[in-house]
């Protein structure tokens, strides 16, 4: 009887940090139709190999999925013309 209960202990806390774990995942909204809508690359709305948004992410989110009427905070950075001359 001793064994039964704590399995049952054990089922019950891997249900509850699972529900736990799919409750606080964020869902994502990143998809490729936003891509092609905007043209732009994913890295222009997300860091590199992150789901997070950046500063351009945020305002497509907040301004109903467009991109009307962004600037960025800070320029883009510009190549050094001297570099890679020889």
């Amino acid at each position: 009887m001793v064994k039964k209960r704590s399995i049952v202990k054990t089922l019950a806390l891997a249900a509850i940090f699972s529900g736990a774990f799919f409750l606080s995942s964020v869902t994502s909204e990143a998809k490729p139709e936003y891509s092609r809508k905007t043209e732009k690359d994913c890295a222009f709305c997300h860091p590199a190999g992150s789901f997070n948004l950046n500063e351009a992410g945020q305002y497509y989110r907040d301004h109903k999925y467009s991109l009307k009427g962004y600037v960025p905070s800070t320029p883009p950075a510009r190549p050094d013309p001297k570099q890679g001359k020889n």
